[in-house]
């Protein structure tokens, strides 16, 4: 066997797809190879492969709505997955699906075994983890306390839905806090279509460490729909998330960390399908190309082509960003998106990006320091000093 895929989610099954298009012999391990996946999966339409055909596409927004402390709209189109459409595009039928939970992988000169909890064992000479935020084979979950995005949505009759977004537009960002909200972190409303008649309407923290409780998010979004006179009987299925959005990069080695993984997720959005379907191809070519020197080399090759120095550095100005964000207190939070909401488009699409370069990141940041009150800016630059990055070098938290 040439790879072993661990993980059947949108990357894992991504890169088995490619690997086995590139003619390499893979393997998807997975603990349910053929369960479906449950989340809504959304992504700026530009930012999707063209391998991704419409028909993979629930739903596209023409245009999607933001608000800070005023209302804007995007012009930018913006995609929901249809999980099952996706899935069935990335099946492959030479790859061999195995039914096991990996928990371990031992390496040699001439190739990896990935060890099941079960006792069986799976040679290949290159394995890629692509088990999400467990990072089995990647060490495990970092020793820190992450900041986790978290999340509870409704999804209803689109007509039910109406008076938060209409049939052509979304909410990508709508921070006006639900009634009777009594302080506490903030969060923002997110609306989604899910196809011609269902929406999802999710209340989401960005980010906080620890996580804002689900119960907490499910009373929030109760109350916001309740004032627009939705209840529980317009509630057609309930969609719960939390995930971290600041894991560090893994360490390269002989196992090659992919998707969410590889710190694949954006910690302004927490998306990363997009991403992951873009970059399989090319991790795909990589492993191919450099396997006849060995699999050791394959591993390196697809580390770095999967993080270029300037994607690292790009990746560390966001986390940055992300900490100084955390720093803020709250009541400052929709003014601080509302400043963000305001820049050029070339700035929120660059920051935004989920492979965008170092240059363009940092410009991005700098240009939203230089336009932010002072009283967010000083708070900014604090933060900075407190994760030893100072806020007048790149910019926004001092990132």
């Amino acid at each position: 066997m040439d790879v072993v895929v661990v993980g059947g989610g949108p990357a894992g099954r991504a890169a088995a797809a490619a690997c086995s298009d590139t003619g390499l012999r893979v393997t998807l391990v997975d603990p349910a190879p053929r369960r479906g996946w449950p989340h809504t999966y959304g992504a700026w339409h530009d930012e999707l492969p063209a391998s991704v055909p419409s028909t993979a596409l629930a739903a596209v927004q023409r245009r999607m709505s933001v608000h800070g402390t005023g209302g804007h709209e995007w012009q930018r189109p913006y995609a929901v997955l249809d999980n099952t459409a996706l899935w069935k595009r990335l099946w492959r039928a030479d790859v061999v699906e195995v039914t096991g939970r990996a928990m371990a992988a031992e390496h040699g000169p001439t190739g990896s075994t990935v060890v099941l909890k079960d006792g069986r064992r799976i040679a290949a000479a290159v394995v890629v983890d692509a088990t999400g935020a467990a990072r089995a084979l990647c060490g495990g979950r970092p020793a820190h306390a992450p900041a986790q995005q978290s999340a509870v949505g409704w999804v209803v009759n689109a007509a039910a839905a109406e008076p938060f977004c209409g049939p052509d537009t979304g909410v990508f960002m709508d921070w006006r806090p639900a009634p009777q909200t009594r302080g506490g972190w903030p969060t923002f409303l997110y609306a989604v279509h899910l196809g011609p008649d269902r929406v999802l309407l999710e209340e989401t923290s960005l980010a906080r460490r620890p996580a804002l409780p689900l119960a907490l998010l499910r009373r929030r979004l109760a109350g916001r729909l309740a004032a627009a006179g939705l209840g529980e009987r317009e509630r057609i299925d309930e969609e719960r998330v939390r995930f971290p959005v600041d894991d560090p990069l893994p360490r390269p080695g002989r196992v090659i960390p992919f998707g969410a993984a590889a710190g694949f997720v954006h910690p302004a959005t927490g998306f990363s399908v997009a991403a992951s379907l873009r970059s399989a191809p090319w991790l795909a070519a990589t492993i191919s190309a450099a396997l006849p020197a060995g699999p050791a080399v394959a591993a390196r090759a697809g580390w770095s082509i999967l993080w270029p120095t300037r994607a690292v550095t790009a990746h560390v100005l966001r986390h940055r960003a992300l900490q100084a964000l955390l720093s803020l207190p709250p009541e400052l939070v929709p003014e601080f998106f509302e400043t963000f909401f305001r820049l050029d488009e070339p700035h929120r699409r660059a920051f935004l990006a989920s492979d965008g370069g170092a240059a363009e990141t940092a410009a991005a940041m700098s240009a939203l320091f230089r336009n932010a009150p002072w009283r967010i800016r000083r708070r900014l630059v604090l933060g900075s000093l407190s994760i030893g990055h100072p806020a007048a070098r790149h910019g926004l938290g001092g990132s």
